[in-house]
Formats: C-alpha cells, sequence, structure tokens
C-alpha cells in the first residue's frame, strides 16, 4: 500500500501557475512599464527623500561624512512604514524619519495579483551631494554593515512576512543585503531547535503557500527563502561603539569571514540559581560553560561543534527521575542530556558533546553525520520523533523537489539498563526511519513516517536492508522475524486555515488487529497514538502573541517490545513523548514578545496510568509486552490512574541574537496525584523558582 501511495505522488503530474512580484507604484510612475517600474520607484522616491531631507548644523559644522541607513516598508495599504534607521547622529535618525512619515501613499506591490508588503534599503548619503546615481549598484559595504551602498533595493519581509518569489528574492537578497555578522544565515547548518524560536520560524513558513515544517531542525539556507534571519537580528542591536560592547549584546565573540571559508567561536553558558520547595537541598542550580565552534569551506560544506561541561542540582522529582533511570556506571540520567556522575551533594557532573558535519551538493540534496537530535512533526510534542530523550549519532540524507521532501536518517542507539550491559558496554540498537512530506495543496501538507527498531546480534550490526532509502521498512522487519525488529509507522497531516492559524495532526499505529478495532473487546495489540492541535499567530490582533492548543493519546503497550530493547526508546527515555504510553494530555501555550523582551505560559494537565503491584499495565515501554495484565479488556489509564498538572511561567531579556542567549526567570507548579499512593508512585506537589542566563539553543523538558 505504501509503495502505491509513494509511486502516486511521484508521477502525479501538477500545472505550476507563474508567480510575479511588482514593484509598488509611487507619484509619478503610473505610466511606467513593468521592466521600468523599479527605476521609476528608485528615481522618483530618491528625489523626494533628499528634496525634503535637512542636515541639522552640528552634523554640517562636524564636516561629517557617512550615511544614513534607513529600512522600510511600503505596507499592503501603500504607506510607507520606517523599521529600521541607523546613523552615527540622532538628529539624522530622527530626520530620516521625519521625512518618510511626509511621503505620499503608494500603490502598494503585488504578488500573484494581491497585495504584499514589500522592504526596502536606502542608504542616504551624506553630505547629501554625494548620493550615488540611482541604480547603481556599489561594493563599498556600510560602517553598520548592513546594507550595500545602493538605493531603494527591495528585501526580504520581516514585520509582516509575505509570499515573494524563492528565485527573486534570493537574488534580492544577495544584493541588497551582506551578511557580515551571522555568516551562517547563508550556510547549511541547522538552526537550533528551541520550541520558542521555531514557533515564531512556523509562522514565516506558514506565509507561503507550500512549505514543509514537519522535520526539524530547519536549515538557514532554507529558513532564508521565506524570512531575512539578518534582520531579525539586526533590528534588535543596541548601539554599542565599543568592541566587547558589541560582543556582549550583538555578536559572535569571534568571527573569521573571508570569501570562501568563515568559522565563529562562542563561549556559551547556562547558569541557573533557585528553589524548589523540597527540604532535601538548600537550593537548585545549574553550571553549564559550553564552547561553540561553526563554520564553512566553500559555498556547500559546513561544519559545528558544541562542548558542554555541566553540574546541577533540580527539582526534586528531576533528581528523582535522574537517579531512578541511571545507567551502566553511572549515578543518574539528567533527562534529555545523558548520563551522570555524581557531584558533591545530590548533584550530577554531566558532560555533553555534540557535532555533525552538512554538505549539500546540489538544491536537491543535503548530506549530514553527527551526533544530536531530531524532532518530527509540528507540534509541542512528538509521537513519531521527539528531542526529548539523550542526543545519538545519525546520518541524515534530506531530498526536495517538485512538492515533495523526503528525509532519510539513521540512527545508533543505546540502551544503557545495567541488566542488558556487556562488559560494561551499553546495549546497542538501531533505527531507520524515513519521513515523506507531500504539499497536496496550497494549504494541506501530508506527511508519511516509518521507523525500524533493530538490535546487534552476535554477528551483525545494522542489518544492510535498511540502508535501502526507499524500501519499505516494515517489509523488511516482517521477513526478518517479530524478534528481529520492532516497526512503527504513522501519518501527519497540516492545513493552513489562514496566515495566521494552522492545525495539526499525527497518528502513529505500532501494531493493528483489524477485526479487533471495533468489537469493544478492548484488545491489547491495537497499539496507536494520535495528536490534534492549533496554532494561532498574532492571536486576536495582538503581534507576536502566539497561541497553541494540544491534544495527545497513547494507548497501553505503544512503543514497548517483547524484547525491551527494541522499544521506541534511548538512554531510557521514550524517543516519542516522554510520558511513554497509556496517558492523555492536553497542552496549552502562550508567548509573547516585544523587541528583547518576552514571556510564555504554559500548562500541561492529563492523566497516566502507571503499574502498581508488580503488574504491567502498559505504561512503562521498557517493560515486556508478554507480561501484560492480559489480551483483553485493556482500557487507556488501567493500572495507578495519575493526574498530573503542571504550570510553568517564564519570562527574560534577550542579551545577545547571534548566541541566543537570555537572562531569564521562571517558576513551575506541579502536582502529582497517583489514585494509589506508593513508593515508586508518591503524591508530590512541587512549586521551583529559577533564574539566570542561558543560551536558549535546546529544549528542557520538565513537564513529566
Amino acid at each position: 500500500m505504501k509503495y502505491i501511495i509513494i509511486v502516486i505522488l511521484l508521477i502525479s503530474s501538477n500545472v505550476l501557475l507563474g508567480q510575479e512580484d511588482i514593484y509598488p507604484i509611487y507619484k509619478g510612475c503610473d505610466a511606467a512599464s513593468e521592466t521600468t517600474l523599479a527605476s521609476c520607484f528608485n528615481q522618483n522616491l530618491t528625489k523626494d527623500v533628499l528634496a525634503e531631507f535637512k542636515v541639522s548644523n552640528n552634523v554640517t559644522s562636524d564636516n561629517y561624512k557617512g550615511t544614513v541607513n534607513v529600512i522600510f516598508i511600503v505596507t499592503k495599504t501603500g504607506d510607507f512604514e520606517v523599521l529600521y534607521v541607523r546613523s552615527a547622529y540622532k538628529e539624522l535618525e530622527a530626520e530620516a524619519k521625519r521625512v518618510f512619515a511626509l511621503l505620499p501613499k503608494a500603490q502598494p506591490a503585488t504578488y500573484n495579483g494581491r497585495a504584499i508588503d514589500m522592504r526596502f534599503g536606502l542608504p542616504i548619503q551624506i553630505p547629501l551631494g554625494s548620493q550615488p546615481t540611482p541604480g547603481k549598484i556599489t561594493k563599498e559595504i556600510t560602517k553598520e554593515n548592513v546594507v550595500v551602498n545602493t538605493p531603494t533595493i527591495p528585501v526580504t519581509p520581516q514585520t509582516t512576512p509575505t509570499p515573494l518569489n524563492p528565485n527573486t528574492q534570493k537574488k534580492d537578497i544577495q544584493t541588497a543585503v551582506v551578511s557580515t555578522y551571522f555568516p551562517e544565515h547563508q550556510s547549511e547548518l541547522n538552526i537550533p531547535f528551541s520550541h520558542s524560536t521555531y514557533d515564531e520560524l512556523s509562522y514565516y513558513y506558514d506565509q507561503n503557500d507550500n512549505s514543509h515544517t514537519g522535520f526539524k531542525p530547519f536549515l538557514y539556507s532554507e529558513t532564508s527563502k521565506y524570512v531575512d534571519l539578518d534582520l531579525q537580528k539586526t533590528i534588535l542591536f543596541k548601539d554599542k561603539s565599543s568592541k566587547w560592547g558589541k560582543k556582549l549584546w550583538n555578536e559572535h565573540f569571534f568571527k573569521v569571514q573571508k570569501e570562501d571559508y568563515w568559522f565563529t567561536i562562542d563561549p556559551l553558558f547556562d547558569l541557573q540559581i533557585g528553589k524548589d520547595n523540597s527540604n532535601d537541598v538548600d537550593y537548585t542550580y545549574n553550571n553549564t560553560r559550553a564552547i561553540q565552534i561553526q563554520g564553512g569551506l566553500g559555498k556547500n560544506f559546513n561544519f559545528s561543534a558544541s562542548i558542554y561541561e555541566s553540574q546541577g542540582r533540580f527539582a526534586d522529582y528531576v533528581n528523582d527521575f535522574a537517579r531512578a533511570n541511571k545507567g551502566t556506571e553511572s549515578y543518574g540520567l539528567v533527562p534529555g542530556r545523558g548520563k551522570a556522575k555524581i557531584f558533591k551533594t545530590n548533584s550530577f557532573d554531566y558532560p555533553v558533546a555534540e557535532a555533525y558535519l552538512t554538505y549539500t551538493p546540489s538544491k536537491f540534496f543535503n548530506f549530514q553525520f553527527g551526533h544530536g537530535k531530531n524532532f518530527v512533526g509540528d507540534g509541542y510534542r512528538s509521537l513519531m520523533l521527539s528531542d526529548a530523550a539523550s542526543s545519538y549519532p545519525h546520518l541524515k540524507i534530506s531530498t526536495q523537489f517538485w512538492k515533495i521532501k523526503y528525509t532519510n536518517t539513521w540512527m545508533w542507539l543505546d540502551d544503557v539498563r545495567p541488566s542488558v550491559n556487556v562488559d560494561n558496554l551499553s546495549a546497542r540498537k538501531f533505527v531507520a526511519m524515513h519521513h515523506l512530506s507531500y504539499n497536496v495543496t496550497k494549504r494541506l501538507n501530508v506527511s508519511l513516517f516509518e521507523a525500524a527498531i533493530t538490535k546487534k546480534g552476535e554477528n551483525n550490526g545494522f542489518d544492510i536492508n535498511y540502508f535501502n532509502p526507499i524500501i519499505f521498512y516494515r517489509a523488511v522487519e516482517f521477513s526478518r522475524g517479530s524478534r528481529g525488529g520492532n516497526a512503527i509507522i504513522g501519518l501527519g497531516t497540516k492545513y493552513k486555515v489562514s496566515d495566521n492559524f494552522s492545525t495539526y495532526t499525527q497518528f502513529v499505529l505500532d501494531e493493528l488487529t483489524i477485526g479487533k478495532i471495533f468489537d469493544g473487546s478492548g484488545y491489547w495489540a491495537n497499539k496507536f497514538g494520535i495528536q490534534v492541535g492549533a496554532k494561532y499567530y498574532n492571536a486576536f490582533n495582538v503581534d507576536n502573541l502566539y497561541l497553541q492548543g494540544e491534544f495527545n493519546v497513547v494507548r497501553p503497550y505503544t512503543f514497548s517490545h517483547k524484547d525491551p530493547i527494541l522499544n521506541y526508546a534511548h538512554y531510557n527515555q521514550p524517543l516519542g513523548h516522554p510520558w511513554g504510553s497509556n496517558f492523555w494530555e492536553f497542552v496549552a501555550i502562550a508567548r509573547y514578545k516585544k523587541d528583547r523582551w518576552f514571556g510564555s505560559a504554559k500548562i500541561n494537565m492529563g492523566n497516566k496510568g502507571f503499574d502498581i503491584n508488580g503488574l504491567n499495565y502498559g505504561g512503562n515501554i521498557y517493560q515486556s509486552y508478554e507480561d501484560r495484565t492480559g489480551d483483553t479488556g485493556i482500557e487507556l489509564l488501567q493500572g495507578n490512574n495519575t493526574r498530573i498538572f503542571i504550570a510553568d511561567f517564564q519570562g527574560g531579556y534577550l542579551v545577545n541574537p547571534a548566541t541566543n542567549t537570555k537572562l531569564f526567570a521562571g517558576i513551575i507548579f506541579r502536582k502529582f496525584n497517583p489514585a494509589q499512593a506508593i513508593t515508586d508512585t508518591a503524591i508530590d506537589n512541587s512549586t521551583w523558582f529559577t533564574f539566570g542566563l542561558k543560551a536558549d539553543l535546546f529544549n528542557w523538558y520538565f513537564d513529566f
């Protein structure tokens, strides 16, 4: 069946409609043809700006020679809106804003027949007589390194994104914006995956008719087609003249950039201190010092390496989780980070190293090999592949053409339970995964997912069959036998209701017996999970207000296996939803940002059935499903039914956009209320306050 679907998708024909973007029509350009419209717009607008612009006496007396850089939008209604202005004199910045406020309305730009916002850059040369001939492009870069010294040239959208033709947009970026601050923005590197960052990026993706957002992280080069990443950060720059002031507030710590290579070095920190309501420790803390090195050789090859040295002590329920899931030769397992050894009093020492190589030989392919994480889906949670577990070695090939993006991932994982280690080595297992994303219409995206988990035998490693990127893994797993592997398949959708509202779903199937779905028997082998969610950008017409709601439910025994090493997990943590199985959960998220300030609120509430009295009720995916409580009568939340409520509030200030370093404070309320309070599942009410400084480059998940 899957082969049929793939063949249909590959051979289906589609008529591509030509898309063109037309310049705004400024005063005096009504009779201009489409080929001369840009030139007329540039000349007439520049002429009016210079005619009205007044240079203050102090600037003239100082014999100042320089540039006033103005970035502005011609809005959908034809108004001129200044986004960014930078000059050595505040008087010149104020004058530029005054002049643009006086400009007459223009007829807005259009794209494929509808009005859009279009952004431009205009460098005004001081003294005014030195203004270059309109339309002439020079190689000189301004002091602020933001725009080329040229008259009005359209660049990519920022405040309100517009679906510009990608080819035209790419050309405009090259001629109008030179990224000297952030060379990674034109690279094949991954944008670090954190929900706060990607919730915003997804908005820009959704402004386009066709985009693929189901497999994360995104590439910088791919994302730059949808949003001007340079301007996103440069408009936040603080006006600092000193070298160290710029590096603290605006830029990379160390950067070398030449014509055919570049690299950056940044020290990173996650320094937190706090207190929970337990009596076991006086305070909680996290002390992470790290270094990140990124670079590129030529246009298509890039690399990234991050080394973290960390010590920490967390809220009591997190510490208990870490100690309960300790692996071979470890004191604990810090959730999402990895193996830890003991450090001082009830603390963890947990080093982490992540690195990868990425190569894009053509517009169709990207190859990556490294040690890190991936995420499949458009939600806060993922039932297919989340980033809640520790990092792992992986090889990834992404193929994109027509309306299709096809991602193959091969992963090397570890089962670190002491009971399965051999000679103090963790048991090794492998996952082969593919994800096919297809833009069915301008609003609807459908994705197909499949993963096969196998283990290392005495005489074999990763089965060569699984390296075939287009094979149906379920067929390979079936041919090898039930103890040779474990296969999971899934279906995802995303539907754009409007530019500001979208919905998404996931359906994951571990095992299914068709004849017993609707017979009411509650057959144990009907193992599946469902996710339904929605996102609302600029909610209720409030700019930068983001709302999200999501519901997840997973049947008992899903993601488990008769041989626990073949479960869908890594380093004692699920690869899907961090709650494992046998639960339902509702997630509500609100985020808001204003300039460098931000705030967020998140609520998780749900029920989960835990094992009790030595019986396997299907909530722990590390238990063999052969030890289940029965074949029929299997119900959701069976076992020790536990109510879980978690509220997480955070707020803070962006210190440096180059490394996404934030000063923050947060508080977490957690209520964990089992029907039967026992040693392993006790009643717990936690209040955890923390504040600090951190580089927000990955997700912490304390909502379990």
